[in-house]
């Protein structure tokens, strides 16, 4: 069985992040970036049915040079090759975008069994770029999976609702995005580390993907971020001290803000 991880590297959600003055997008210079922790859960998925069924796992990931370091994170926990699309050209790139360039590079890979995906990235949390891919690819999709079996050419999701669960079915081949319940996913160990310098890694950019193609219209983006302002600080708040008559303080403070 042949599967495809799709993982992202994204600012450290409890580091300081600043976005660029003139399009608004990252400034990834000054960004702590790691491999987003739901990407973290899809490899560890993929890598349990590789010891379960003998597969091989293939990642996939669009982003710059820095990229590499959260492909290799994948590598050293298991995953056996790594395709890097890297282009300056997909710079802002939106999730229609990113959806298009991880399918194409996807169709790269042969005979491709299952395509397993995090349900949203910490950074852009859209939770629809897997659905557009598996659009995109003619793949049925089980997304917001919390468990995960596949057998017989045939894979069920589980997914947990606000309503109750529901349970998924299709046949593969199939694309799956996780969410956090899936797992806890397994942490490199150093002969896996070591190893990882070793697998393929094959970059590639948008000419490769998309040869016959006329590459303007990667460069137009259908979301555009027109303003950006600063969190405003957190202002004090009111502290009651309870003299018997704190209910109706409270009471009076939520119809004040139009709470009740």
């Amino acid at each position: 069985m042949n599967i495809v991880v799709l993982v992202k590297q994204v600012p450290d959600t409890g580091a300081e992040r600043t976005l660029s003055a003139d399009d608004h997008t990252l400034d990834r210079q000054g960004a702590d970036l790691v491999l987003d922790e739901i990407n973290e859960r899809a490899a560890e998925e993929a890598l349990r049915l590789k010891e379960s069924s003998d597969a091989e796992v293939t990642v996939v990931s669009m982003g710059p040079d820095s990229a590499l370091d959260a492909i290799r994170k994948v590598l050293a926990m298991g995953a056996d090759r790594a395709i890097h699309i890297c282009d300056d050209r997909l710079h802002g790139a939106d999730v229609v975008t990113t959806a298009k360039v991880l399918a194409a590079a996807v169709r790269t890979v042969e005979e491709v069994d299952l395509v397993l995906a995090g349900d949203a990235t910490t950074d852009g949390q859209a939770s629809a770029v897997p659905a557009i891919v598996a659009d995109l690819l003619g793949l049925p999709q089980l997304t917001h999976a919390r468990e995960l079996d596949v057998e017989g050419g045939h894979v069920r999701a589980e997914r947990e609702t606000d309503t109750g669960e529901a349970t998924l079915e299709a046949s593969l081949p199939a694309l799956v995005s996780v969410t956090e319940k899936i797992n806890e996913p397994r942490y490199p160990s150093f002969k896996g580390i070591m190893a990882a310098k070793k697998k393929p890694v094959e970059t590639v950019d948008l000419d490769d993907l998309f040869p016959d193609a006329d590459d303007a219209g990667f460069r137009v983006p259908r979301t555009r971020v027109m303003e950006v302002l600063p969190r405003p600080a957190r202002s004090a708040g009111i502290r009651v001290t309870d003299d018997g008559s704190a209910g109706r303080q409270l009471i009076e403070h939520l119809i004040a803000q139009k709470l009740l």
